[in-house]
């Protein structure tokens, strides 16, 4: 399988990067710049094609992303620190993301003659982003199946939708990702800040997997009260 993965520099896109190195035949590392406040991310999956050896498109589309208002992501609202469980992770939605992303990709695989776009959403992502659940996944094929028909024939690859953060932790040790050259925190700091929804959920990833965390928090502590009587079942 030929796929273009789209590497957003994440410890989940990157773990995926090395995954179809691994398993299948990676042609390539796609990212977008929709103007994040953690833009930096971007560094990190320019870092992971190198590393790799294949070609990192970054699709510029931050005239779109400022039309996508009231995510914290995008606008001048504060990220807010605790479990993604929490409503208020709510705020970090970009409304129709990924449709956006995954749309121009197709494309491209198709113009570029891949089979495949690898594409890293995964199970904790569901109760809040509905762009990442399984059904949307599923109609997202069947549509590109018509866009395309006759022109070309894509799948979408989205090996991780059904498992956990700690799952594609646990894989992507397997496939040697090195998690150091990986970027998570919304907020774009000189460090991860330890206390967004994104820090949260990374350190209680490597901990779930009982895998050492070598990233550097500003506070690497605050994880332990954010999950706070949250079960293993509930955060996966």
């Amino acid at each position: 399988m030929k796929a273009i993965v789209i590497c957003s520099g994440g410890l989940d896109s990157v773990s995926l990067a090395h995954k179809v190195a691994a398993e299948h035949q990676l042609v390539g590392l796609l990212s977008f710049d929709y103007g994040q406040r953690h833009r930096k991310e971007l560094d990190f999956a320019a870092a992971c094609a190198r590393r790799l050896g294949v070609a990192h498109q970054i699709i510029d589309i931050r005239n779109i992303g400022a039309h996508l208002t009231g995510s914290a992501l995008t606008d001048d609202i504060a990220v807010p620190d605790g479990h993604y469980a929490e409503e208020t992770m709510k705020t970090t939605i970009v409304p129709n993301r990924n449709a956006i992303m995954l749309a121009i990709a197709f494309g491209l695989a198709a113009a570029q003659q891949a089979e495949a776009v690898g594409v890293a959403v995964h199970g904790g992502d569901h109760f809040i982003y509905p762009d990442c659940r399984p059904g949307f996944i599923d109609a997202f094929q069947a549509m590109q199946d018509q866009a395309l028909d006759g022109y070309a024939s894509v799948s979408l690859y989205a090996p991780y939708v059904q498992i956990s953060k700690a799952g594609i932790v646990a894989d992507g040790a397997q496939n040697g990702t090195p998690f150091a050259e990986t970027w998570s925190c919304y907020k774009g700091g000189v460090r991860h800040c330890g206390r967004c929804g994104t820090c949260v959920e990374r350190r209680e990833a490597f901990h779930l997997a009982g895998i050492d965390d070598p990233t550097d928090y500003e506070d690497p502590d605050f994880w332990v009260v954010a999950t706070a009587g949250f079960s293993a079942e509930e955060v996966k």
